[in-house]
């Protein structure tokens, strides 16, 4: 992978670290007003296991995979590199009329402003034009 690409998914990364940590805080938030205060492991089990959850789970799977991609030992990784950012790309386009996900982000965005300020840093880098390595 070339290290213009890697720097690009680092730099995707870092910002859809602070978006995962404010829409889990959000829907916990919601979680605890129907089920009461969690313990950090309850809270745990319920990020994995409850319903109410799972439309943040293709967010953090995109950081795993992006951390995995980061990790590979692959020398051309560019399909890989460009299908991952086409999918952040579509994780931070709300719609209250798509997916669930599109939709719950959308009620997020509407709803909480650090919500906004994370995308805002999300589609930030994501248009960023990064240079591409020269081989001297």
């Amino acid at each position: 992978m070339r290290d213009s690409d890697r720097r690009r998914l680092s730099d995707v990364r870092q910002v859809l670290l602070p978006l995962h940590r404010t829409l889990l805080e959000w829907e916990r938030t919601a979680y605890e007003r129907i089920h009461g205060r969690t313990t950090p492991g309850e809270l745990l089990e319920a990020i994995v296991t409850a319903p109410q959850f799972a439309w943040i789970r293709p967010v953090s799977e995109l950081i795993v995979r992006i951390d995995e991609l980061i990790d590979a030992d692959e020398t051309d990784a560019s399909a890989d590199v460009a299908a991952v950012l086409a999918d952040a790309q579509a994780l931070v386009t709300p719609d209250e009329a798509g997916t669930p996900y599109a939709r719950r982000y959308h009620a997020a965005l509407q709803e909480v402003p650090d919500v906004v300020f994370a995308h805002r840093r999300v589609t930030a880098v994501l248009r960023e034009e990064r240079p591409r390595d020269t081989v001297h």
